[in-house]
């Protein structure tokens, strides 16, 4: 048991009889708390020997977790949020703190990119839409996009809302979820100084398999003999390089924070700085970032309090590179020519579609500038007008700023096929120039009335909320003058027409601005602890549909819980320690429609142009027709599921189902011939995704120095398109297609069905009217039994979105000691390879499994001949398919706290001390970088080289003054 005083830093802790000893003056108050039961104050008296006994706590019940513009205990809710504290995830490196969640919450699915300063794809229950899918942040009160801003040391803890009856609040921003982010604020009673710092080294782990010189020479010399072509002279092309191992690096991070805090009972002060640097896994990545956060509260009085909130942030970011060069240059192309000082070209077969890597990673770094700015700020104002009612105003502020410069250097390469052998590839230099800027504003005016009376619990809300965000760019671009290159300076990276030649000056803009006004209402009713009622109403204006008069929508949501543990026949069950069921259902909207903000205001294309006389009038016309009817988006959701906390508080469970159908979703209907080719914007879409959650917690104490926890988590994910205007219309997005019937994003294509042996089994194989085939081509199943091959045997041959997602993570300590290990993964799902296949362009290196290929009856039945002339081997098919399933150890941490009696000695507070490894491990079955891989609503999980994901090992620091 821990025992100090309070408002000081006295302390100690009693053995494992409960013997205690400590100075308290008289009149002092102490703090008793131990794991897994209720803290307990007892004034000191004129006594010296202070006895206590601790009830057993239900603190994720009397949890108080923040929901839309309030908080409220977690035992008085109805629905699913989950809360996450900011110390969780803040010693895990990472620039954004939402990567750490991975496989933490049941229903959040995140992926992952290694590539620095690029947000993770977040989906909350599933794709819900073919348009936006990204939940929104609401970051100390103000709704956003992201959390670029945000640094990890800075959150206090961050909230997962996924359930109708908590999402309805924000109208038509809820449909996709919603992530609460607050950041910390000063704890009453003290000043505390903290400093954390975390170094590491980021690495590359699993590499791509490719074919190294002789290999590919064994098989582009097979290749060129089964196409009739001479053999390649590779007299200039005798080297063996390893493409990845050239642009790959070990990157260092290294992230600072340091906050001071001081708090009285009339003002509480805080204030954070973050510095960052980290590179990247190619070479000359670098990314720079610094942060402030800062918030001051003021009680002026028991009845009036004012607040302050600002956030700054200030980014150099980096200059990502690719890593396709690499998996397709040639291994025998050489890196550098020493003669000549010049990075090598490639050879002839690849070099008008293929760069050496190096052309990217060496001969253009340092060849822009962008940065980002930042500052989000808030001031808000709180007066009880009664005992139970409240009044808050609050005002919120986003204003960014980003500033880009990039320039196009003289480039030549060493080409010993020309004489000299200087091959210049870029001739002429330019500069680019970009600025942009967005503002968000926001404002809410809130009266909250609370109050508890006999049995009754009842909170209410209700007030109007505004905002208003915009967007503006401008960007320019100019080449050198005649004989006069742009110097490789960032000095004179300006387009204007004195640095560079003024005729080739061009220019170009864009702009855009959405305001809402919304007014809302919310109860929260509890009756005698165990009869739970939420119900909440808004009605949300936008002006995107203020042209044809629908610029108003009403959205809601209710939730009912029983406690059935408070019941008095329950009550004494001794392995019972907590019970609730519960449910709710909601209609929910979605604005996040990606670029497509006005819907009910078309942009103009070219028509048909009208010639009169000698003149030549060009024609506009609407991109689309509009629907008279047209709205945002909705989502009929609803859930149901129990909690239960039993066998001493040690073990905890939560299960629940939820099913949202996303109606009325914005299609573009092509064009009839009645239309003049001209299509309508319609609400013509139903996506459904339903399925099960659950979460186990198990935590215990052996003995007195040795404590533990296991918890688990469970997502299933069964998705499906219901309607899409009419039967047979499509989504076409590369190998990912939409379509009534099927799951969203899935993949298109025919199944491989081995491969044609000989010219015999040709002929007595279904006819194949994609072309001529000969033995060694990649046979495709009769899946319409008509004994012929066409576009009709396409069908389903993968499907992106997993059948469940899951995590699990354990955590074990010792005195001072702590390891904890973090597993996450997912099943069921299917990856479409892009990279690696056959190009009638140019000849790129082999993937290794190539080395496997049909070379005569027998050798193969999966991968086919060498040959680039065969075109049925080019078709979307099961061959381009992967398993996406895997199990990846995502976080081990070894950590050490120092106790008490060592910290007197050094004059501290408290110091910890620890080692973290992230990615440590991935079991994969495909054959890219990572399983994982990104992308729109109907296209993800596509793999076309993407970058890798990193293992990050690191050590760091705590420490409080």
């Amino acid at each position: 048991m821990a025992i100090r005083v309070k408002g000081s830093t006295t302390g100690a802790i009693s053995d494992a009889q409960g013997m205690y000893s400590i100075n308290a003056p008289e009149g002092s108050v102490l703090i008793f708390s131990f794991i897994g039961y209720n803290t307990k104050e007892v004034t000191v008296g004129g006594q010296s020997v202070i006895n206590v006994s601790l009830d057993v706590a239900q603190a994720q019940l009397e949890q108080v977790v923040v929901i839309g513009y309030g908080t409220a205990q977690k035992r008085d809710l109805t629905g699913s949020i989950v809360s996450i504290k900011g110390s969780e995830v803040a010693d895990k490196p990472s620039a954004n703190p939402i990567t750490s969640l991975q496989g933490r919450v049941a229903g959040l699915t995140i992926v992952n990119n290694g590539r620095m300063n690029t947000d993770p794809d977040i989906r909350i229950r599933g794709t819900n839409t073919i348009n936006g899918v990204k939940p929104i942040f609401v970051v100390d009160g103000i709704i956003n996009d992201n959390i670029n801003f945000i640094n990890p040391a800075d959150i206090a803890s961050m909230e997962i809302l996924k359930d109708p009856s908590s999402l309805a609040i924000f109208g038509v921003r809820g449909a996709n979820g919603v992530i609460i982010i607050s950041t910390k604020k000063a704890a009453a009673g003290q000043t505390a100084i903290n400093f954390n710092s975390t170094v590491g080294i980021k690495k590359v782990t699993d590499r791509i398999k490719l074919t190294d010189a002789a290999q590919f020479k064994t098989l582009f010399d097979e290749q060129l003999a089964n196409q009739g072509n001479p053999a390649y002279d590779y007299t200039n092309w005798q080297a063996n390089t390893n493409w990845q191992d050239q642009i790959f690096q070990d990157g260092v991070l290294n992230y600072n924070n340091l906050s001071i805090s001081n708090a009285t009972d009339k003002n509480k002060f805080y204030a954070g700085m973050g510095y960052t640097t980290e590179q990247g896994l190619i070479k000359h990545e670098k990314l720079q970032k610094i942060t402030i956060n800062l918030n001051n509260e003021l009680q002026v009085s028991k009845a009036l309090k004012f607040g302050v909130n600002f956030s700054g942030y200030r980014a150099l970011l980096p200059v990502t590179k690719d890593v396709g060069g690499a998996i397709n240059a040639a291994p025998i192309a050489p890196v550098y020519n020493e003669e000549y000082g010049l990075y090598h070209t490639l050879p002839s077969f690849q070099r008008a579609q293929v760069f050496n890597p190096m052309y990217d990673v060496e001969l253009r770094k340092g060849i822009a500038r962008n940065l980002e700015y930042r500052a989000v700020g808030s001031v808000f104002g709180e007066l009880k007008l009664m005992r139970d009612l409240t009044f808050r105003a609050s005002f919120f502020v986003d204003y960014g700023f980003n500033v880009n410069r990039s320039y196009t250097p003289l480039i030549t390469f060493y080409n010993p096929e020309i004489n000299p052998p200087r091959d210049s590839v870029t001739k002429l230099t330019s500069v680019s120039q970009e600025q942009n800027i967005y503002t968000k504003v926001q404002s809410d005016y809130l009266l909250t009335y609370k109050r508890s009376f006999g049995h009754h619990n009842i909170t209410a809300l209700g007030g109007f909320t505004t905002y208003y965000n915009s967007y503006e760019k401008t960007s320019s671009t100019v080449q050198q003058q005649k004989g006069r290159p742009i110097p490789n300076d960032h000095r004179f990276w300006y387009a204007n027409g004195n640095i560079g030649d003024a005729t080739t000056l061009r220019g170009d803009g864009r702009a855009w601005d959405m305001a809402t006004l919304s007014y809302l209402v919310r109860a929260l009713y509890g009756y005698k602890n165990k009869y739970l009622l939420n119900a909440s109403y808004r009605l949300d204006g936008s002006n995107a549909f203020q042209a044809i008069g629908n610029q108003w929508q009403r959205f809601a949501a209710a939730g009912v819980a029983w406690v059935a543990s408070e019941e008095d026949y329950l009550k004494d069950v001794s392995w019972l320690q907590y019970l609730k069921f519960k449910g709710s259902y909601g209609v929910l909207g979605n604005q996040n429609v990606g670029d497509r903000r006005y819907p009910a205001y078309p942009s103009l294309t070219g028509a048909n142009s009208g010639i009169f006389g000698d003149n030549i009038v060009v024609a506009l016309q609407p991109e689309y027709f509009v629907d008279p009817d047209l709205h945002w988006e909705t989502a009929r959701s609803w859930e149901a599921g129990f909690e239960l906390t039993t066998l001493g508080n040690r073990l905890r469970a939560e299960v629940n189902y939820y099913n949202k159908l996303t109606k009325d979703i914005l299609v573009i209907i092509p064009a009839t011939g009645l239309s003049g080719g001209v299509g309508e914007m319609k609400n013509a879409g139903t996506v459904s995704n339903k399925g099960f959650e659950l979460m186990l917690n198990w935590a215990d104490k052996v003995g007195e120095h040795w404590s533990y926890n296991i918890s688990g988590n469970l997502t299933t994910i069964k998705n499906k398109v219901e309607a899409l205007n009419r039967k047979g219309f499509n989504i076409i997005d590369g190998p990912s297609w939409t379509q009534e019937g099927y799951p969203i994003g899935y993949f298109h294509g025919y199944i491989h069905d081995g491969i044609y042996q000989t010219q015999e089994e040709i002929m007595k194989s279904p006819v194949n009217e994609l072309g001529e085939v000969k033995p060694g081509d990649i046979k495709y199943r009769d899946v319409n039994g008509d004994g012929k091959i066409n576009a009709d045997d396409r069908t389903i041959i993968g499907n992106p979105t997993p059948d469940f997602t899951y995590g699990i993570t354990a955590t074990v300590s010792y005195k001072q000691l702590d390891f904890g290990i973090e597993g996450q993964g997912v099943y069921g799902n299917e990856i479409f390879r892009s990279w690696g296949n056959i190009s009638t362009f140019a000849q790129m290196n082999y993937p290794l499994y190539r080395m496997d290929r049909w070379h005569g009856v027998g050798t193969s039945n999966w991968e086919p001949i060498l040959h680039t002339g065969r075109g049925n081997n080019t078709y979307n098919s099961t061959y381009n398919i992967e398993d996406g399933s895997y199990f990846r150890i995502r976080n081990v941490q070894l950590g050490y706290t120092f106790s008490r009696k060592q910290l007197d000695r050094i004059g501290l507070q408290s110091l910890r001390l620890f080692a973290n490894a992230q990615n440590v491990k991935t079991f994969k079955r495909n054959s890219g970088y990572t399983p994982e891989f990104a992308g729109g609503s109907t296209s993800f999980g596509v793999d076309n080289g993407s970058y890798p994901l990193p293992a990050i090992y690191s050590f760091g620091v705590n420490v409080n003054f």
